[in-house]
């Protein structure tokens, strides 16, 4: 089969690899779509990333197949994974991205998400290869979701950024008086937009630099966009918010300059939440925290216990991929499509085997 090897940052090779077969309580997707991540880009560019207890290029395991946004049809079934998925051939499945070791102590207390060993899809090739790739093992401690055939690609491919949205929204426990502002309004940012709308706060602002999507956002729900290029952010929230800045700030721009714009911005005894993978260290006046502000700051892991959240709010049409999924490119064509993963002129980028 054809898959894109990770060899090494900036060593990505469309290559042409063994299909897996599925062991027991194992299956075989075959794959839909696999979406462009910002961790795939970073992670591709060898972006330091803190992993292991230190930082370090990336956290890949090469050679690995990338991809952790997939779906795909059960096409093979080793023997008793029908009944360990409760899944059948022929079935359309999405796995999360983690694939928890099932001992750690954060996987015996519920909190898988948080597996102290931590083997993303894509990532750590000792458990198993990502969906860049015509096919893709499923291993038995996945965690699969079945997708309803009524969903298109676009959408079920967006269903795993989708579920790291609503975890993020989530984190931020909005009330009906909120002020919120959702800092980024790239893929996952716009899906935030669309959940946190559905929470019914007082106000939802957006914050990006690119004006085409502060337009979505304001489609999908947003009472205020701002674009810090020309707005005063600062003084435009506490003008908003009678001088005092926002209840509730989601960071999901990925930059330093996010979270210092957010610290500033937010009230006191405001929540914070802290859902992107950054690139390089941020440094902070961390007395705003604590002496001036007594914030709560939380932050935002993958997507605990939302697939199936996002599954039926797509399937309901509260949640809308248009004007997000911007290109469906080929498996052959993955450089241009990480190119475009970073362009301007697109937001997510699918590759399609």
């Amino acid at each position: 089969m054809q898959a894109v090897v990770c060899h090494a940052p900036e060593d990505y090779r469309l290559e042409s690899v063994e299909r897996p077969r599925p062991g027991p309580n194992e299956i075989l997707l075959k794959i839909g779509a696999c979406g462009i991540c910002a961790s795939d880009v970073k992670c591709r560019s060898g972006a330091e990333m803190f992993w292991g207890g230190e930082y370090q290029p990336g956290w890949v395991e090469a050679p690995v197949i990338a991809g952790h946004e997939f779906f795909g049809e059960v096409v093979e079934l080793g023997p008793g994974a029908e009944e360990h998925f409760n899944i059948a051939r022929g079935d359309r499945a999405i796995a999360e991205q983690i694939v928890p070791c099932g001992k750690c102590r954060y996987c015996d207390s519920g909190h898988y998400w948080m597996c102290e060993v931590h083997n993303i899809f894509g990532f750590q090739r000792q458990v198993a290869d990502g969906g860049m790739a015509e096919y893709m093992l499923v291993p038995a401690n996945a965690r699969l979701h079945r997708i309803p055939q009524a969903l298109s690609l676009a959408q079920s491919a967006f269903i795993e950024p989708l579920a790291c949205g609503i975890h993020a929204v989530n984190r931020g426990d909005i009330q009906l008086d909120d002020t919120v502002v959702i800092a980024g309004a790239g893929p996952i940012g716009l899906a935030m937009v669309q959940v946190a709308r559905l929470k019914t706060p007082k106000q939802l602002i957006v914050i990006d630099m690119l004006d085409a999507r502060l337009e979505l956002a304001r489609k999908f729900g947003a009472d205020v966009v701002l674009n810090p290029s020309r707005d005063d952010v600062g003084e435009e929230v506490r003008a908003l918010t009678g001088g005092y800045g926002c209840d509730v700030y989601i960071e999901a721009t990925g930059s330093p300059s996010g979270v210092r714009q957010g610290l500033d911005i937010i009230r006191k005894l405001g929540r914070f939440v802290e859902f992107s993978v950054f690139g390089k260290e941020t440094t902070v006046d961390w007395s705003i925290i604590g002496d001036r502000k007594e914030l709560d700051v939380r932050g935002a892991h993958l997507s605990p216990r939302t697939f199936p959240v996002a599954i039926d709010l797509m399937a309901r049409g509260l949640v809308t991929t248009d004007g997000i999924v911007t290109h469906e490119l080929p498996l052959a064509e993955f450089e241009e499509g990480f190119r475009m993963a970073t362009a301007a002129e697109s937001i997510k980028v699918l590759l399609i085997p």
